[in-house]
């Protein structure tokens, strides 16, 4: 099953630039071949159910092993199952609508 998910890590107690953090999570879900889109506040994932949530974990293995004590997630995901929907068509849509508007 295809899921599209947007992800945002956030290590605890490792000062207040966390951006190699995030990178090494970005690193983590490109070597996993999925499909991603970077944003001001995290990340979108496009891929295969399994493989999103396996480097999601690994995500956090990694962001531990660089030395945070915690990790603070927020994830939200969705699926659908009567049509292949990707990130861009999602986005697609609503820039088509604000086009009639």
């Amino acid at each position: 099953m295809n899921v599209i998910a947007d992800l945002c890590v956030v290590p605890i107690g490792v000062g207040v630039s966390v951006s190699k953090y995030v990178a090494a999570c970005e690193r983590v879900l490109k070597e996993a071949g999925l499909k991603t889109q970077l944003h001001a506040y995290g990340t979108n994932i496009e891929g295969e159910w399994d493989t999103v949530f396996a480097a999601i974990k690994r995500c956090h293995q990694i962001v531990h092993e660089m030395g945070a004590p915690r990790i603070s997630t927020t994830l939200k995901f969705g699926t659908r199952i009567d049509r292949v929907q990707t990130m861009e068509d999602k986005v697609e849509s609503v820039e088509q609508k604000l086009k009639t508007a």
